[in-house]
């Protein structure tokens, strides 16, 4: 047995939701582009969920049961007002996740409907829980949802406490389809071996939720604009990136394992970024973005990936860095919940081998003669 670093080019399940081909991204067949300007995020739930785009009877009917799912029960709640402030969000989050599972009545139901009613029910709660730890860090109540928004709005409504403007809502409806689901990314093959075990769907979400905390999974759009931040302005931008380049330091926000000639998904952010740039009267963030593209690029030949541009599209939106990876896991948990469902399907337990490197033809000594 030979061992394959990381995996990579290792085909470990076989899966009809996502698919990345010749670097064009699809879910259940359909191109990214296509969805991205086209469709809301509630569609591609359900579409990642049952396999097509609902109808509009079927579209009304989840969008009824997201926001009646909404509400995260007082106790949890009351948890979450005990983490210390300072409490990594993405840590704070796994602990609220696992914590739902305690007050499901139908947690350790396996039938296919319980499944996908707990896939709805944790679809709903993610944002009305990562907008009350927001809230609770900054000394403020949880807002509660409001019945009828869509998942977007609601979720700026419940951060801010008063309604957003639709130029805001459609940008982060847009982010959320653009993260919905990548294949067999680093927190859904986490979340599908949990599961495989046959294991709950709040313990794969958990799992899920506790690898995309990782800096080179979801995390990176937080240090992408940290590095925006410590540059200040466009002055600094080309001196910044040269020292990073001199010293073979990684920029993040570049380059991707599956991706050789650039992220399809980021074209939208960059656009995202500059309408909303425009609209606030202050194209900094997204003309430092730029710069830093191109230098990149011409010097290095990386191309930005998903996270490059949604650091400074989450910042014109208003919303604080810690929440960038949990705003991640607000739309992944639709592509999360969709492998588990699937992996439940037709499952066998995941259980790869390792190559040993270690010493061998050891001989017991007893602790009196060991030095």
């Amino acid at each position: 047995m030979t061992a394959t670093k990381g995996l990579e080019g290792i085909v470990a399940a076989a899966s009809s939701i996502s698919s990345i081909v010749d670097g064009v991204l699809t879910y259940r067949g359909y191109d990214i582009d296509d969805l991205a300007v086209n469709a809301s995020f509630e569609e591609v739930a359900y579409l990642l969920w049952f396999g097509k785009l609902p109808s509009q009877a079927e579209l009304k009917q989840l969008h009824e049961d997201l926001s009646n799912e909404a509400k995260v029960p007082d106790q949890v709640i009351e948890q979450m007002k005990l983490y210390p402030k300072d409490t990594n969000t993405m840590a704070a989050l796994r602990s609220a996740v696992s914590a739902l599972a305690l007050y499901d009545k139908e947690a350790d139901d396996m039938s296919r409907e319980a499944n996908e009613r707990k896939a709805i029910r944790l679809q709903a709660k993610l944002p009305t829980v990562i907008a009350a730890l927001a809230r609770i860090r900054e000394g403020q109540e949880p807002v509660a949802p409001l019945a009828g928004l869509f998942i977007a709005e609601n979720f700026l409504y419940m951060l801010r406490g008063e309604k957003p403007d639709e130029v805001s809502v459609k940008a982060l409806d847009q982010a959320l389809v653009l993260h919905a689901d990548h294949e067999l990314n680093a927190s859904t093959f986490a979340a599908r071996v949990t599961v495989a075990t046959l294991s709950d769907i709040y313990s794969g979400v958990t799992s899920a939720i506790g690898a995309l905390k990782g800096p080179l999974h979801g995390g990176a759009n937080e240090a992408v604009m940290r590095m925006l931040s410590e540059i200040g302005s466009m002055e600094n931008v080309e001196p910044y990136i040269q020292q990073k380049l001199d010293n073979r330091d990684k920029i993040m926000g570049f380059g991707h394992r599956v991706y050789k000639n650039g992220d399809p998904r980021a074209k939208h952010l960059q656009k995202m970024s500059r309408e909303l740039g425009e609209m606030k009267g202050d194209t900094t963030l997204y003309e430092m973005s730029v710069k830093i593209d191109e230098l990149v690029n011409t010097q290095k030949g990386l191309r930005p990936n998903v996270d490059f541009y949604s650091a400074s599209v989450y910042t014109q939106l208003g919303i604080n860095h810690e929440l960038f990876t949990p705003i991640f896991a607000i739309s992944r948990v639709s592509g999360w919940t969709a492998h588990i469902l699937e992996q439940y399907e037709n499952n066998r337990i995941i259980r790869p081998r390792a190559e040993y490197v270690g010493l061998t033809d050891q001989k017991y000594v007893s602790v009196e003669q060991r030095s």
